[in-house]
């Protein structure tokens, strides 16, 4: 290894000389000789050596001593003193510059090697630990966490500037004391805490680890999370502990905003359909440990909600769920739970009940707060809800029949009209049921296309020939058999598949009019229902003006059936899409006129080409003398607004001879023929008509 570089600062020229020689023979690097204080601070700058060799007496104003001092203070070097004087006061001046040896003249040349050595190395251990703890304190300082180091043989700790910091404290308003942080922690996590220390001091995991609440300054809890390690000695005995501490705060609120987010509904802040079914089957439980112990549970839908949304926005129907949200909360006790399953559906379960009784009350006071008008948009509007209700008993044994059951009862409530309440009984299950495997079913007939079209011509009542045929969907269902309209169709609308089934409808029909048409009856129209949700359907006419196409039937030669009552739920709609058919060149007949609002205001809006009287004024013209008078005034609201009138359910004679004495326009019914298959109805086409064409 190379030698250290030493410097020589020597009052006395030859002892200068000797020492040089000395030290160079030993292998060391001279970087300097001087004999003067100042010279040597200057030199010490210039040259950087290793070691200083210092002589108490100097040349010049500064004597060894100060010179080492100042060498000390500025360079940190380690000094060694070479003196003629063993003077105690001498001594102990230079004692307090902290010098690496002290040597009296003549000294041993060996021990002064040695000496060179050892101080050398002193020097750059002492560095190294300087720098190191240099380190570990700007560590400390600058780091987010709060460090901490337990003598646990002294019980103190030591608390960083950082830990103090995080509490609200400042550097002298902590002691070293463990209570300063033990007694702080929140009394529910003191246990625990002392837990995972205990553990770990014991040697039973291998780290320290807890989370939990302590006491700031101004008396408020922050979440921390502290970690730390055991040192131990020999035997394994901890002596030592160390570690740091983070606020978690701010962690810890945004998982319970999260929890509680997961949990509750975003809009109207009621516990979500997770959190009511959790607290449903907790109550389930309960009540099936105490035999008498009742409740209830009742789930509700705004009626007509969907209107508020179409009409006034979304922005409005929020509010007003957020208005229906605060009424429910008002009507319920503190351990009732009321809950938002999403949409326009809400959930109570009511805690406790003695009967049944006790939940209509509740639902009686749900509608009655409901009912009160809201303001939505500067509109006034009273809104009501149809709720189902479901009394605990023993046979349930999970919270999602429980569930499934009141919404059951729900529905049959809204079939009923809405703005009631429908409490669940056992054929209500079976209905359910039944419907579903009804739609199980539909889903396949749409598939493969189990679909039958019957005709039932339409007749003039002037030459009393067949001039058009009204289209109308049988179910070929392979075990039931055929099936009619009022056995599917209403379900059909309910679960969605009433698009696709009114199309196979209207294709079938146009392509069997344009069969007929081909063979010769060209003066045949052919007649077909739309739906309400076929009539919504804004590709309406793209669907229809396509389906003319691909069948080659001419326009003039389809008639679309429209009721009275879907005509009117959107009056400007229905007002631009009768004209979007009527461009394309389709008629449209009103159907079931009568029955709704009748009102020639809303008639001269729409493009029509003629009205349907409603078959239960025809059907009871001969034995009540209003539904004669309502036919009568049928007749002439459509003469006025020169309209074809089509009389349907035409039965008997007497009805004919009275429709036909009113000059009536068409009939249909069983008098004439009932609806048939295509082949059949071929077959009556010839017979009724004299010659085709």
């Amino acid at each position: 290894m190379e030698k250290a570089s030493i410097l020589i600062v020597e009052g006395e020229s030859l002892s200068a000389l000797e020492v040089r020689k000395s030290l160079e023979s030993d292998g060391y690097i001279v970087a300097g000789q001087t004999d003067s204080g100042e010279a040597a601070i200057q030199m010490v700058g210039d040259l950087h050596p290793d070691l200083v060799l210092m002589d108490v007496g100097l040349k010049g104003e500064m004597d060894g001593i100060e010179t080492a001092r100042q060498i000390r203070t500025s360079f940190d070097l380690p000094v060694i003193f070479l003196s003629e004087s063993g003077d105690q006061s001498i001594i102990e001046r230079a004692l307090k510059v902290e010098p690496y040896g002290y040597f009296l003249k003549p000294y041993d040349e060996r021990e002064l090697f040695i000496a060179i050595e050892m101080a050398i190395t002193k020097h750059e251990m002492e560095k190294k630990l300087r720098d190191s703890e240099e380190r570990y304190n700007l560590a400390v300082r600058g780091a987010n966490d709060g460090v901490w180091d337990w003598d646990l043989r002294s019980n103190e700790i030591y608390y960083s500037p950082r830990w103090k910091a995080m509490l609200g404290f400042k550097e002298n308003e902590i002691s070293k004391s463990p209570d300063e942080w033990l007694k702080r922690v929140h009394l529910d996590d003191q246990k625990r805490l002392w837990q995972n220390l205990g553990l770990h001091l014991k040697g039973k995991t291998p780290h320290f680890e807890c989370e939990y609440q302590i006491k700031d300054a101004n008396g408020r809890y922050i979440w921390i999370l502290t970690r730390g390690l055991a040192v131990r000695d020999a035997e394994g005995k901890a002596y030592r502990m160390a570690g740091s501490q983070t606020d978690v705060t701010a962690r810890k609120m945004a998982e319970e905003r999260l929890a509680y987010g997961s949990l509750h509904d975003g809009l109207t802040g009621l516990p979500n359909r997770e959190l009511f079914m959790d607290r449903l089957g907790q109550r389930l439980q309960l009540a099936r440990h105490h035999p008498g112990s009742l409740f209830a549970v009742l789930f509700m839908d705004i009626d007509r909600f969907k209107v508020v949304n179409d009409s006034l926005g979304h922005a409005m129907g929020d509010q007003l769920l957020t208005g229906i949200a605060k009424r429910l909360q008002l009507v319920v006790r503190l351990e009732d739970t009321v809950s938002r399953f999403g949409g326009d559906e809400f959930a109570v379960l009511v805690y406790d009940v003695k009967d049944v009784n006790d939940a209509i009350q509740v639902a009686d006071r749900f509608q009655a707060r409901i009912k009160e008008t809201t303001v939505l948009s500067s509109v006034s509007r009273t809104t009501s809800v149809s709720i189902g209700i479901v009394l605990f008993n023993d046979k349930y044994t999970q919270a999602l029949d429980i569930l499934r059951d009141a919404d059951t009862a729900m529905y049959r409530a809204k079939a009923m009209g809405g703005g009631c309440y429908q409490v669940f009984d056992t054929t209500m299950h079976t209905k359910a049921v039944e419907l579903l495997q009804l739609e199980a079913d539909m889903k396949r007939a749409v598939k493969n296309q189990e679909w039958e079209i019957y005709y039932q011509p339409i007749l003039s009542m002037t030459s009393g020939e067949m001039c058009g045929a009204e289209a109308l969907v049988r179910w070929k269902h392979p075990q039931r058999g055929l099936l009619l309209p009022h056995d599917f169709i209403h379900e059909a609308e309910e679960v969605g598949l009433i698009l696709p089934i009114g199309e196979f409808v209207l294709r079938t029909a146009c392509l069997q009019a344009k069969v007929w048409r081909d063979a010769g009856f060209s003066k045949l129209w052919i007649s077909v229902n739309l739906s309400g949700r076929q009539f919504q359907d804004r590709n309406l006419t793209q669907k229809v003006s396509r389906i003319l196409a691909e069948t080659g039937l001419p326009s003039e030669c389809l008639r679309l059936e429209v009721t009275e009552t879907v005509a009117m739920q959107d009056l400007n709609y229905s007002v631009e899409v009768l004209n979007e058919l009527n461009t394309l060149g389709v008629l449209v007949l009103l159907d079931d006129f009568g029955n709704g609002y009748s009102s020639l205001g809303y008639l001269k809006r729409f493009p029509l080409r003629a009205l349907k009287i409603d078959q239960s004024f025809i059907q009871d013209i001969m034995v009540n003398k209003n539904s004669e008078a309502i036919t009568v005034a049928i007749i002439a609201m459509a003469r006025s607004l020169n309209l074809e009138v089509v009389a349907e359910g035409v039965e008997n004679s007497e009805q004919d001879r009275f429709l036909k004495d009113l000059f009536c326009d068409q009939v249909q019914g069983f008098l004439f023929s009932k609806p048939l298959p295509a082949d059949d109805l071929t077959s009556f086409l010839k017979n009724n008509l004299q010659t085709p064409g």
